[in-house]
């Protein structure tokens, strides 16, 4: 059996989209697995589908390169609002998207082409944000916990280039704070609205850009009164526009989204 697929990428964050409405995907962790492989797959940092909901317009579920399941995924989700409208699966511009973090609401920038360049993602509430300590006498003694919906754990340091991301990052994700591992943001302040971030995503490792690790930074710079509660987050891949208003208490994200190309591939 053929399925067809898109590659797409927000941000440099590329995952591999199926419509299962039309394909059905059985083994969907099996699957993220062996087509997420640069060498012998697709290659992605993981695997998307778009289904149908009971809450919302479409529902999504992500499943990183390593097979576990997100919960959320702000880059997916913007590329999502492009698939879905420029593949005549809806035409609104405004979309309520089912996660399993929640409904996210998609605001979708249509140009005179009638194609999709930018997306607006309510992220919600970033919730239970707090100081952790680390290791003592380690490079990272301390860092601030995030709950975007999925949860993450930023550090602050002085140049992100510093970071050895391959050695930090697996520490970090199983560190016996994080029972069930975590997302790993090291963040440099640049000004009041800037601020630069490397990442290592749980399941996936590095990657060139994590929204909700965006938002979760973005978060914690906010929540340390080193940033405005407008803020560009700039990671590898691209940079993010982030707003926590201050009355909803929500932070939206506005970012880019890019297919890179369709293909088939059999199962």
């Amino acid at each position: 059996m053929k399925i067809k697929f898109t590659k797409m990428h927000g941000a440099g964050n590329d995952y591999i989209y199926v419509n299962t409405l039309q394909y059905p995907i059985e083994n969907p962790e099996k699957r993220a697995i062996c087509w997420s492989q640069w060498h012998t797959g697709i290659g992605s940092d993981g695997l998307v589908l778009i289904g149908p909901s009971n809450i919302g317009d479409f529902s999504m579920r992500i499943f990183n390169a390593d097979g576990s399941e997100a919960m959320m995924c702000g880059n997916a989700s913007r590329c999502i609002g492009k698939y879905l409208y420029e593949y005549g699966l809806t035409d609104k511009k405004d979309i309520a998207l089912e996660t399993k973090s929640g409904i996210k609401q998609l605001k979708l920038n249509v140009n005179s082409n009638n194609t999709v360049d930018e997306v607006t993602v309510d992220m919600g509430i970033p919730t239970n944000i707090h100081w952790v300590k680390l290791e003592e006498h380690s490079p990272y003694p301390q860092g601030i916990a995030v709950s975007m919906g999925n949860p993450h754990l930023v550090i602050f340091i002085d140049n992100v280039s510093s970071v050895n991301l391959f050695q930090a990052g697996p520490f970090l994700e199983n560190h016996p704070l994080f029972p069930d591992r975590t997302n790993v943001e090291f963040a440099q302040i640049l000004d009041e609205g800037h601020i630069r971030m490397r990442v290592w995503e749980r399941g996936s490792g590095i990657t060139q850009a994590c929204g909700t690790g965006a938002c979760a930074t973005a978060a914690a710079a906010i929540f340390t009164k080193q940033c405005t509660r407008n803020v560009k987050v700039k990671m590898d891949g691209g940079e993010l526009l982030m707003n926590w208003d201050i009355h909803t208490n929500h932070m939206t994200m506005k970012g880019p989204a890019t297919k890179v190309f369709d293909g088939e591939i059999e199962i």
